[in-house]
């Protein structure tokens, strides 16, 4: 029986105690808790531009906007492996907006430990060199300060996996990405001068191996192919700093905008297109979120989810 499944029956088991005992009316409000909400957007009175602000917005925000989910025992289990993959495709600083706000991912694996976690690992497969991208991006020493094995990916690790996708029947994947009992997805918004944007879809590339230049001849199939077969458990999007032009590499500090904000979710093409609107395009103008929607993977019209937005 798979994880997921697991957790269904012992749920479903719980919930006919509860009705036994207590009556459906206290099931129906089990049900109906925040914990059914499918996604959430934190978003930061203030702008700060020290550091330090910057990091406690960060921290915040993040805890925020999962909290809005339900809390993160919802995707993490006791004694379970986490993988969150940010994006650290680049060898950036924090304020160049290129790869993910630091405290973001070590806000992300102090929550997961808090939920019972046995192990919590964070990777990526950069473009740049990965030693020097890690430490760059102060990811490395953000997650490592938070309890998180911080892993550089050894090629030895790639397998060939069944994809049976439109575009993708299989492709080389990172092992040990796939097989964590929760996968976190945590992308930071960028424009992107090939496909429109880097969201959350596109950054799970980041598990994949061999010729990934071959993703950007059929953008749109490619990356629904790897949303649908890597399924991650929740989604948390950096929106503190976003790349607004000549990404996804930047490096010019005047094509990062502030817009202060975190989301959480675990709809796919809704957060998606979220980040998509705060670039200022609409869904549809990005390939592979309206295949993916097409697919039936998830809900283009983000406000139709009813998020719950907060404002700290």
């Amino acid at each position: 029986m798979r994880d997921c499944d697991r957790r269904s029956f012992i749920k479903t088991c719980g919930l006919g105690a509860a009705a036994a005992s207590v009556g459906y009316a206290t099931v129906e409000a089990t049900l109906a808790a925040p914990a059914q909400s499918r996604l959430s957007i934190a978003r930061y009175k203030l702008s700060p531009a020290e550091e330090e602000g910057i990091a406690e917005e960060a921290a915040r925000l993040t805890r925020k906007a999962i909290e809005g989910l339900g809390g993160m025992s919802r995707f993490v289990s006791r004694g379970q492996v986490v993988c969150v993959k940010p994006n650290l495709s680049w060898e950036r600083k924090p304020a160049q907006a290129a790869t993910t706000n630091p405290d973001v991912v070590a806000t992300i694996v102090k929550l997961c430990y808090e939920a019972g976690a046995r192990d919590v690992f964070v990777a990526d497969h950069t473009c740049n060199m990965a030693q020097r991208t890690y430490d760059r991006s102060g990811v490395k020493k953000a997650a490592e300060a938070a309890g998180a094995r911080v892993v550089f990916v050894d090629q030895r690790r790639f397998r060939k996996m069944t994809i049976n996708g439109k575009a993708l029947k299989e492709w080389d994947m990172y092992t040990e990405m796939v097989e964590a009992d929760t996968l976190i997805n945590v992308p930071i918004v960028k424009q992107h001068n090939l496909c429109a944007a880097t969201l959350g879809m596109k950054n799970l590339m980041g598990a994949i191996g061999g010729q990934r230049n071959r993703y950007h001849q059929d953008i749109g199939n490619t990356v629904a192919d790897l949303a649908a077969f890597l399924k991650p458990k929740l989604v948390v999007m950096d929106a503190i700093r976003v790349l607004a032009a000549n990404g996804p590499v930047g490096g010019n500090l005047a094509d990062v905008k502030r817009k202060d904000i975190v989301a959480a979710g675990t709809d796919q093409v809704a957060i998606d297109s979220f980040g998509a609107s705060l670039l200022g395009l609409r869904p549809e103008q990005v390939q592979y979120i309206a295949e993916a929607a097409r697919r039936g993977l998830g809900a283009i019209d983000y406000k139709s989810l009813s998020p719950r937005e907060q404002t700290i």
